[in-house]
Formats: C-alpha cells, structure tokens, sequence
C-alpha cells in the first residue's frame, strides 16, 4: 500500500548530546510533539537533519527508532543523499527492510550529473525497492534541476509518486500540474513560499520550521485547504520572520535554536556545524522571542478539529 502524500510532513532535525552523540530520547519527544499536533507524515535524515555528518549505521539507528516510536500513526519517509548510485540503492534496500514508508530522494550529490545520468540514478533506486519515492527537486541548494521533460521520462516508474518542489518558483508547481495533472504529488519544500504554493496546488508541505512550531504549521496547511484563507494568511503573516530562517545557510542552528525556545528540541549540532554565538546568536533569539511575545491564539477549528478535513 502506497503512502497518502498529503499533508505536513515535518523534516526533522536531528537530535545529539553536548558530546555530539545521538540522543534518541530527545528525538522522540521531538517526534511526539510533532504527531500531537497533527503532522501526516515524517521525514528524517534529510539535509535539516544534519545527513551529511551522520554515519550510515546512525541513519539506520535513526530509522528504526522513528519507525518504532511512531508505531505506523503516520508514514516515516527516509531520506537518500549519496554520491554513488549503488549506496543510494543499497540503502532504499535497507530502509524497506527496516520499516520505512517510503523514500525521498536527491539527486547524485558533488558530481554535476547530466539529465541521462540523473534520471539513471533515480531510476536505478526505483527499480531496486517497492516503496514509493518523493523526488527532492532543489536546484538552489544542490545544482541540479530537474525538469518538466526529466519528470516526464520518470512517469514510466510508478513508484515514483511524489516531488518536493524547491525551486523557488511557485509558477513550477502549475507547470507540473498542467502537464502530469495528479501523476506527481506535489509539496512544496520552501518554508517561505509554502503558503502561496499550497493556494496553487501543492497537496503537501515538507515543513523546517514545523521542528519548532508544528501547530501553527498544520494550521496554516488546514485552513488553506479548506477555503480558510484570510486565517491562513494571518497566521503567515506572523510566521514569516521564522520562516525566513528555514532558508539561510545555517538553517539547522536557527530552527534547533527556536526549538529550545518551544521546548520541542535541543541546541547541540554536529561539527563542523557550531551553536552560534555572539551577535548572530543574539540576533536570532530576538526573531524567535519577538515571535513568541506575539504568538497567535489559533482560530477555531485550525488545528485538531479540522484534522478530519486534513487533504
């Protein structure tokens, strides 16, 4: 049975001890506040979970644990960067046999893969597992753009169900849409732009600020879907100085750093990350704390009561 791309699925960040090791226990809590509010999904391992500096046995560590502590409430989503097709393929393998839901995919990382070689890649991990799979479409951060024809080669895969649509053009998603109609399950991936591309037609948001403020996210997400919008909108409004964080290079440090101010997290990065300090860190906190001192009472029905209209 395929995955219900639909909805908010957070990606989450990755938890460690001030000695840089896993903390699996904070991890959950992370986990519980995100499925308490409502997410439809999870995502882990991914960029915002500090991937790069992970181990292979930790990302399966990782996954296990997810797997088990959300206990099939929503689908676990296991996130694939590698430079070599066949450890990309042997780790789909090895996420379908730990449990995982389904699989969100980048391109071939550091080599500048051409088309024929990128659609390769994605098709060798395709053929090699059942899952569904997200294709991860972010030619900001990773160079490589994955077209309208790239996906149309990609039809014939019929695991490949999903994209996460980081472009940075909104206008993308409606191009998707008028060519492959509900063929690809369309999220948006940009924090930012998230509202304006589920109003186009994105049916999911693969969220970074969620990490920290899961409620508000799956508000913004419901109230849109149900026609809601002038609410959604409000709510935005506040959101987006937070928002704004989920696009900086140090991404990681600032949502970690709003998710001690919620509760929902820890601090502690793995080098070569470091926690910021002086007048960054100062600056970040007054973004987050002045946030706080005017955070939002919800509007009725925007969280819980329209988790059965959830799309």
């Amino acid at each position: 049975m395929g995955i219900k791309w639909a909805g908010v699925f957070p990606a989450i960040t990755t938890k460690f001890t001030s000695e840089e090791e896993l903390d699996l226990d904070a991890c959950n809590k992370g986990l519980e506040a995100q499925l308490e509010a409502g997410v439809d999904g999870i995502v882990i391992g991914g960029s915002l979970g500090e991937a790069s500096t992970l181990s292979e046995e930790e990302k399966f560590i990782l996954l296990k644990e997810t797997v088990k502590t959300v206990a099939g409430r929503v689908p676990v989503v296991f996130s694939i960067a590698e430079q070599a097709t066949r450890v990309a393929v042997a780790q789909a393998i090895k996420a379908e046999e730990l449990g995982a839901s389904g699989i969100m995919l980048l391109p071939p990382l550091r080599y500048y893969a051409s088309a024929d070689e990128t659609i390769a890649y994605f098709a060798a991990v395709a053929e090699s597992t059942s899952l569904d799979m997200m294709i991860y479409n972010n030619p900001v951060d990773y160079k490589i753009h994955v077209t309208l024809d790239m996906f149309a080669e990609l039809e014939q895969y019929s695991n490949i169900t999903a994209v996460k649509e980081s472009t940075r053009d909104i206008s993308n998603i409606t191009r998707m849409i008028n060519r492959f109609g509900e063929r690809y399950k369309l999220f948006t991936g940009v924090d930012p732009l998230a509202l304006e591309s589920i109003v186009a037609g994105a049916q999911g948001w693969v969220a970074g600020l969620v990490d920290a403020f899961p409620k508000e996210t799956v508000a913004i997400f419901r109230l849109v879907k149900a026609g809601r919008i002038e609410e959604a909108v409000a709510i935005n409004r506040w959101f987006m100085p937070l928002l704004d964080l989920d696009i900086h290079p140090k991404l990681v440090q600032y949502i970690k750093l709003a998710e001690v101010a919620t509760g929902t997290g820890t601090e502690n990065v793995r080098a070569p990350r470091l926690k910021l300090v002086g007048k960054e860190r100062e600056q970040i906190l007054k973004v987050i704390n002045d946030a706080l001192a005017v955070r939002p009472t919800l509007p009725e029905g925007s969280w819980g009561i329209l988790e059965a209209q959830a799309v």
